[in-house]
């Protein structure tokens, strides 16, 4: 008698969680869908205006000189494949849980982490040009390009 109710309580506590699963997994695809995640997986700027608060920066971007030679990904992740999507991914959660929750500042202003990936794809696309000004002797350190070229890529609000 007793090994029926334990078979009974485990077969109510598998029950369970395939519910708990199920719900997990059906909220989570919603979220996907609504929140249109397959085109976060593309290169397409516009993807970047999903949310509203983006706008204005795809907008300037568009206006930007940078706009004919690169899209959002090419300063906002890394160049390998496997970092890129880690940056996207970890960008991703944090967006959705800022937009989500309502707990960023706006206009939204980019993060020290971040900041270090634009820099990297500052200086890896235009590495002959910073070599020769991290080269020079005037500099004790090395000069980050953002800190005078801030509105190259899109304007700051």
């Amino acid at each position: 008698m007793a090994l029926g109710k334990v078979n009974n309580n485990g077969y109510i506590l598998f029950l369970i969680l395939c519910v708990l699963l199920g719900m997990f997994t059906g909220i989570g695809l919603f979220t996907f869908h609504y929140a249109k995640g397959l085109s976060y997986l593309k290169d397409d700027p516009n993807a970047c205006a999903n949310c509203h608060v983006m706008k204005p920066f795809l907008d300037s971007w568009q206006k930007s000189s940078h706009h004919t030679v690169a899209v959002c990904n090419d300063c906002h992740t890394a160049h390998t494949l496997i970092q890129k999507y880690y940056i996207k991914a970890r960008n991703g959660y944090h967006h959705s849980v800022a937009f989500t929750l309502g707990g960023f500042h706006e206009p939204i202003t980019i993060k020290e982490f971040n900041k270090k990936v634009v820099e990297n794809n500052c200086r890896y696309c235009h590495q002959d040009f910073i070599q020769n000004i991290d080269s020079l002797a005037s500099h004790k350190q090395k000069v980050d390009c953002i800190s005078c070229h801030f509105n190259v890529g899109h304007f700051n609000y």
